[in-house]
């Protein structure tokens, strides 16, 4: 699909705008990503990945905590969400990954890594750990994507006419119908729609999410969950009891194809378990990282 910009698009992300924007930036081979890299210098890392349209900032209660506990955290916004680039390309797992890797390597961060991905980031944080099984210390997922519903029509997607149309005529309204079924508290579910559509008034986001939408499938995901299984990588599985995007119903199927070593459902918590329930969930990874099961090698 070819790069365009929506209504509402009106401001731009360069080296001037972003001068005023916190976080910090790297260019990379694809584009510029916007990231924190915060904590103490000599805590185990955590690798933290979003969803479909969330930006670093959702971490930020999540991160406080787990400073606390003496770890180190990597937040990023993926290429189209927060303050990084909005790139012309395929948006599938195999951008993303890279983006992880490259981002990784211009830090000097070499070392093993809890790595952590939320609903579409979930699928994200698998086919990374598939691929970097060596450096992955724990892999946590939290209402993880891929074994509900498809996100879109398949013929709508397929068609590249057809999802530019649709995004740009109704792209806004369809993101702002999604992010009301993310939280069910209305202070947080308001704090969050701002949150994120302050990152989408920047050329090119709703390209972008529509762009991943086509290029990360959001259904029948059953492989990718078994090959992160098949990685070996110690594993826990959240769950919000109230989840509305990815529901509950779909917990069992996971822990039969992925594995966990252990799985925590949260009550009274909407998809966005670690927005909406920090404190309950750096507990549960935490008491995970240090475990015995998630010190031994997975047979």
């Amino acid at each position: 699909m070819r790069y365009f910009t929506a209504h509402g698009e009106h401001r731009r992300l360069d080296s001037v705008s972003r001068r005023e924007l916190r976080g910090s930036f790297v260019e990379l081979s694809d584009g510029v990503t916007h990231y924190e890299l915060t904590g103490p210098d000599d805590g185990e890392l955590v690798l933290l990945l979003g969803g479909l349209t969330i930006p670093l900032f959702y971490w930020d209660d999540l991160v406080a905590v787990l400073h606390t506990h003496g770890l180190r955290t990597l937040a990023l916004s993926a290429y189209g969400r927060g303050y990084s680039d909005r790139v012309e390309a395929v948006h599938d797992e195999d951008l993303f990954v890279r983006q992880l890797t490259e981002l990784g390597a211009a830090l000097g961060l070499d070392g093993p890594r809890h790595v952590v991905g939320t609903s579409m980031g979930a699928l994200v944080a698998m086919a990374y750990v598939t691929r970097q099984p060596a450096l992955t210390t724990t892999l946590t997922l939290a209402g993880p994507a891929g074994l509900g519903a498809p996100a879109a029509p398949g013929w709508l997607l397929r068609s590249d006419t057809l999802v530019r149309t649709v995004a740009r005529r109704f792209g806004r309204r369809i993101l702002e119908r999604h992010l009301s079924h993310n939280v069910g508290d209305p202070r947080l579910a308001a704090r969050l729609t701002a949150m994120i559509l302050d990152s989408y008034t920047y050329e090119g986001s709703l390209y972008a999410m529509f762009a991943t939408l086509q290029g990360i499938p959001l259904a029948d995901r059953a492989e990718t969950y078994r090959r992160a299984a098949q990685a070996r990588v110690p594993t826990l599985l959240l769950w919000g009891a109230d989840d509305r995007v990815t529901p509950l119903d779909g917990l069992d199927r996971a822990v039969e194809l992925l594995r966990p070593d252990r799985f925590h459902v949260i009550e009274d918590c909407g998809h966005m378990a670690p927005y909406e329930r920090p404190g309950e969930v750096a507990a549960e990874l935490v008491a995970f990282m240090t475990s015995a099961e998630a010190r031994r090698p997975r047979s």
